[in-house]
């Protein structure tokens, strides 16, 4: 790994993990802490997309607004304990971000590689989850379709 310490004028790496509430998102951040923690020449975003629901899922538009502030809420709140396990495992501070998204989206995968290109980032993170060929057949499976889909980055799929 190349050394970004004092004054070489080198870029860092930056890192997107697209995390969610699951067991494997956590797993895949807790691998990236391990994996790089402490080591310089790194940046991190953590990533939590929310999925905008179609326009007839709610009764109102204040049922709507309340949902999504109740989905940034938690997101916040999980990103923020993210974030301290990423500094405490050596990452500096001022180098993690957290980015909360909502917006449609046709597939996850899709919305996670356009903030990668948007940032920037040169590898991207997700945790897989175990689902079943039927699951993975009627609902798809993001990270098998970020697998067939990246082309500008380098992916980390953790399981």
């Amino acid at each position: 790994m190349k050394n970004n310490g004092s004054g070489n004028g080198a870029k860092d790496r930056h890192i997107l993990l697209a995390v969610d509430e699951s067991k494997s998102a956590q797993r895949a951040l807790l691998y990236v802490a391990d994996f790089l923690g402490g080591q310089t020449g790194f940046r991190a975003t953590i990533l939590r997309i929310i999925p905008e629901q179609s326009e007839d899922y709610f009764e109102t538009e204040t049922d709507r607004q309340a949902w999504l502030d109740e989905q940034r809420a938690r997101a916040g709140e999980m990103l923020d304990n993210y974030r301290k396990i990423l500094v405490q495992s050596g990452f500096e501070e001022e180098k993690v971000a957290v980015r909360i998204i909502s917006e449609y989206c046709r597939s996850i995968a899709e919305c996670i590689l356009e903030q990668q290109k948007k940032l920037g980032c040169c590898t991207v993170v997700v945790g897989r989850r175990v689902i079943s060929r039927k699951e993975e057949f009627l609902f798809g499976s993001t990270s098998a379709r970020m697998l067939h889909t990246a082309k500008s980055c380098a992916l980390w799929i953790i399981e």
